[in-house]
């Protein structure tokens, strides 16, 4: 879908338990040389039991040098992941998570991992806190750590979607904080028809974003 459009980067996402060894294991198959950056997103929720397996498989392709995001509240054990250093990328939290949604909780986990970098949810940030203040302070506070941005509309339920009208304004009040080298990834859940459309608008909201791709 995505590898003839000249888009420059990627993220490879596995969210649920079971998606992360088959696709870890695909690797070697899946041609990315078209791409200049490439990430691994984590799954969202596993097993207590099955952490260290997981940061085990995960550190088994670290080498690589891809970001690993990784959701605060799924970590159980920050000392596991805490050996990864700079690979481990973690991502603010929606409303519902409790913790990594606000830069002071944000700071807590980079006290935990302090080589850790940013993945920064901006439709997550936004449903916090629609003055986007609190995206500013994380984007203020962290913003040297930031690697890449997850873009998209987020609803009360705490779903993706497209963007919106209100979004596009709302995602421009905090948009200089963004550097032009910083990847977007978009998370908004369209068609393959819609793809560029939906591109179009995230221009609009961030206009200084030039590397992006579909998660």
């Amino acid at each position: 879908m995505v590898s003839h459009r000249g888009y420059s980067a990627i993220e490879l996402s596995a969210l649920r338990q079971n998606e992360l060894v088959p696709l870890l294991d695909a690797l070697p198959t899946i041609d990315l040389s078209g791409f200049e950056y490439v990430s691994i997103h984590a799954p969202s929720q596993f097993e207590p039991d099955w952490e260290s397996a997981l940061r085990d498989r995960l550190n088994a392709v670290a080498w690589r040098g891809w970001p690993i995001v990784i959701h605060p509240d799924a970590i159980g054990d920050f000392g596991l992941w805490r050996e990864l250093g700079s690979v481990v990328c973690i991502e603010n939290m929606d409303k519902r998570k409790p913790i990594g949604r606000t830069a002071d909780e944000l700071a807590f986990v980079f006290d935990q991992l302090p080589g850790a970098t940013l993945c920064f949810d901006i439709g997550h940030a936004r449903q916090l806190d629609l003055t986007m203040t609190e995206a500013y302070l994380i984007l203020r506070e962290f913003g040297s750590r930031l690697v890449q941005v997850h873009v998209s509309d987020v609803n009360a339920r705490s779903k993706h979607d497209p963007l919106s009208y209100s979004s596009i304004l709302a995602f421009r009040e905090v948009a200089h904080l963004i550097p032009e080298h910083v990847p977007l990834i978009l998370e908004t859940p369209v068609t393959e028809e819609d793809m560029e459309s939906e591109i179009a608008k995230v221009r609009e909201a961030l206009p200084l974003g030039l590397q992006m791709m579909v998660a």
